[in-house]
C-alpha cells in the first residue's frame, strides 16, 4: 500500500513505523510521562519510547500492570501538570474503560492522550471492536490517521486540543498503519510542561454533586468539538465528477488513492480524520449526490450515522449495505469490487504440497512441560474443564496438546474455573501465565479464596510477558508466591514447581494431589521462557 500523502516541511523525512510516528509525536509534543500495557499492534510505539528513554529522554515510561493502571498514572501525571501519553490495543481499552470514562470529567492540567491500536481481521485479537465507538461513548474527540506522517502530526496535535478542552484525545490506529514504514518529517520538539498542581479540587473530586456539574459541562463542550471539526485541516473535501460521492475515514483513504488511477472520472470526495463527525460538512457534501460509499477500517461507524443527516435519495453504500464485507480488513481487492472495478490479475500461484505449519510452542518452552503434564492427569482422571488464559500457553488447545477447553478474555480462566466447580463440572482447572495473572487474575482469584472453590489454578510463569515481545512482567517470579500467598489461598496448597522435561510425571502427580483437594489449590510452574533467555544471555555477553 502506498503513502498518499507529503511529509509535512521540517526536519529530514526519516523512514520508521507508523507506531514510531506516535511516539516520536508524543515526545516532540513534550510529554513528561508515558504508560502501556504490551499488546499487538500497539507494542512497538512504547517499545521506541522505551528505547529514547533510554538513549537519554527525559520521558518516564514504564510497562504496567494492566491498561487500567496505565491510564490512572496519566491522570496522575495531569494532576501534576505534565502532559501523559497512554498506549494499549483496542481489547485493552475494554479494561481501561472506567478511568477513561471518567477523565473526560476532571479538570485535566496536562493534555492525556491514549494510542488505541485497532486489529481489523483479527490478526493477533479476539475481536474486531472500533475504539471510535468508546471515543464517541467517552464523548471526547478521536483523531484517525490514513498515514504514519498524519500519525506524528495527529499525536502532537491532540495533546493541544486536551489541553484547551481539558479531556483526553483518543488517536486510533490500525493494524496496517501501525506496522507500515513510510516517511515521516518531524518538527522541533517542545520542552516538556512545568510542574504544577491542577486544580480546582471540586474539578478533580468525582463526588455525585461535582460529578453532575462536570458532566454538564462535558456535555456542553460536544458542539464545540464539532464545529472544529467542521473547520479541521484533517476533514476536508475534494469535488469531482459525477453523482456518486466517497466518503473515507482514516486508512480507507489510502485505498480509495489505490484504485483512483482507474477510474474515468474522479468522483466528488469527502475525508474524515477528526470526530465526532462534522455534520454540516457531510450535509453539505451529500447535498448533489445519489449514492455515497462509504470507506471506513473497522465497524461501519460513520455509515450507521449517515441515515437521517443525509438526503434520502442518497443511497449509503458500504459494510452495513453490503458493498463492502461486514467483516475484516479493508483491502485492494473489496475495495475495487465496491467502485465495481475488474478483480486484479494476479499471477498464476504454484502450488507445493507443503505441510501446513500452525502456530505452536517453542522447542524448549517452559509450557510444554506444563502441557505434557496435563495430557497425563486428562488421562488418568478426565477434566471437567480447564479453562484457558490469553498468551502464549493458548497455543494448548492446538495439536499436540489439546489441553484448555477455553480462551475468552485476560484473566477470564480464573473466573470461568470457579463458575464452573460452582456449576458442578469438576475437577476444574485454571490455566494463565504470569503477566496475565497479574493483570487480571488477581480479583477472581479472590473471589476463589473467599469460596474456597473446588479448583486448581496453574499459574504457568515464564517470567515475561512473552507473546507480545518478551516485555518485562509487573514483579518478577520471587515477588510472585508471596502475592499468592499474602492474598490468602491455604499454604498447605500453594506450590512452587520449577519445570522440566524430566519432571513432567513430577508435575502430573502434582496436580493429580490438589485436584483430589476439595478446595482451592494453586500451584506455580516456573522456568524462564527460552526466548527471553535467549536475548539475557546475547546481552550479557
Amino acid at each position: 500500500m502506498t503513502t498518499t500523502t507529503r511529509p509535512a516541511a521540517g526536519s529530514a523525512a526519516d523512514l520508521m513505523l507508523g507506531d514510531d510516528a506516535v511516539a516520536l509525536g508524543a515526545l516532540h509534543a513534550g510529554i513528561s510521562n508515558a504508560y502501556a500495557y504490551p499488546g499487538t499492534p500497539s507494542t512497538e510505539i512504547f517499545a521506541r519510547l522505551i528505547r529514547e528513554a533510554a538513549a537519554g529522554s527525559a520521558v518516564i515510561a514504564h510497562w504496567c500492570t494492566n491498561e487500567k493502571s496505565a491510564f490512572e498514572g496519566a491522570i496522575g501525571a495531569s494532576l501534576a501538570g505534565r502532559r501523559a501519553l497512554v498506549t494499549m490495543k483496542h481489547v485493552g481499552l475494554n479494561v481501561a474503560m472506567d478511568p477513561f470514562v471518567n477523565a473526560a470529567l476532571v479538570g485535566l492540567g496536562g493534555g492525556i492522550v491514549l494510542a488505541v491500536a485497532d486489529d481489523p481481521g483479527m490478526h493477533s485479537s479476539q475481536n474486531e471492536q472500533d475504539s471510535r465507538c468508546l471515543a464517541d461513548f467517552a464523548r471526547v474527540p478521536c483523531f484517525e490517521p490514513a498515514t504514519a506522517q498524519e500519525a506524528y502530526d495527529l499525536t502532537r496535535e491532540a495533546f493541544v486540543v486536551s489541553e484547551r478542552l481539558q479531556v483526553p484525545v483518543l488517536v486510533r490506529l490500525v493494524t496496517r498503519l501501525c506496522h507500515e514504514r513510510s516517511m515521516v518529517r518531524t518538527a522541533p520538539p517542545e520542552p516538556p510542561k512545568p510542574l504544577h498542581k491542577a486544580g480546582p479540587r471540586q474539578d478533580w473530586v468525582l463526588l455525585p454533586a461535582n460529578a453532575r456539574r462536570l458532566w454538564g459541562e462535558l456535555l456542553a463542550l460536544q458542539d464545540e468539538m464539532r464545529l472544529a471539526n467542521e473547520a479541521s485541516a484533517h476533514n476536508r473535501r475534494t469535488d469531482g465528477a459525477g453523482r456518486r460521492g466517497v466518503l473515507t475515514t482514516g486508512i480507507g483513504r489510502r485505498y480509495f488513492g489505490e484504485v483512483l488511477p482507474e477510474m474515468t472520472a474522479r468522483p466528488p470526495h469527502l475525508h474524515i480524520g477528526t470526530f465526532p463527525l462534522p455534520k454540516d460538512l457531510v450535509r453539505a457534501f451529500a447535498a448533489d449526490l445519489d449514492s455515497m460509499l462509504v470507506l471506513e477500517d473497522g465497524y461501519p461507524y460513520v455509515e450507521r450515522q449517515l441515515p437521517g443527516l443525509v438526503p434520502s435519495r442518497c443511497k449509503i453504500l458500504g459494510r452495513e449495505s453490503g458493498a463492502l464485507p461486514a467483516a475484516g480488513e479493508l483491502n485492494v481487492v473489496n475495495v475495487r469490487a465496491a467502485f465495481g472495478l475488474p478483480a486484479l490479475q494476479l499471477h498464476e500461484s504454484v502450488l507445493l504440497n507443503v505441510p501446513a505449519r500452525p502456530p505452536r510452542l517453542c522447542d524448549g518452552c517452559v509450557h510444554r512441560d506444563s502441557y505434557a503434564a496435563m495430557q497425563q492427569v486428562i488421562a488418568d482422571l478426565g477434566i471437567g474443564a480447564i479453562t484457558g488464559d490469553i498468551g502464549c500457553y493458548t497455543l494448548g488447545a492446538l495439536p499436540p496438546y489439546e489441553a484448555i477447553d477455553s480462551c475468552v478474555c485476560m484473566g477470564a480462566s480464573i473466573g470461568m474455573a470457579k463458575g464452573a466447580s460452582d456449576a458442578g463440572l469438576r475437577p476444574a482447572v485454571a490455566v494463565i501465565g504470569d503477566s496475565t495473572f497479574l493483570h487480571s487474575g488477581i480479583p477472581p482469584l479472590i473471589d476463589a479464596i473467599g469460596h474456597d472453590t473446588d479448583m486448581t489454578v496453574l499459574i504457568l510463569d515464564n517470567e515475561t510477558t512473552a507473546m507480545t515481545g518478551g516485555q518485562p512482567t509487573a514483579l518478577p517470579t520471587s515477588r510472585l508466591m508471596p502475592v499468592v500467598l499474602g492474598l490468602g489461598v491455604d499454604p498447605a496448597h500453594v506450590h512452587l514447581f520449577s519445570a522440566h522435561p524430566r519432571k513432567v510425571q513430577e508435575l502430573a502427580a502434582l496436580i493429580k494431589q490438589e485436584i483430589a483437594h476439595a478446595g482451592l489449590s494453586v500451584i506455580v510452574v516456573q522456568r524462564e521462557c527460552v526466548q527471553a533467555a535467549r536475548q539475557r544471555k546475547k546481552h550479557e555477553s
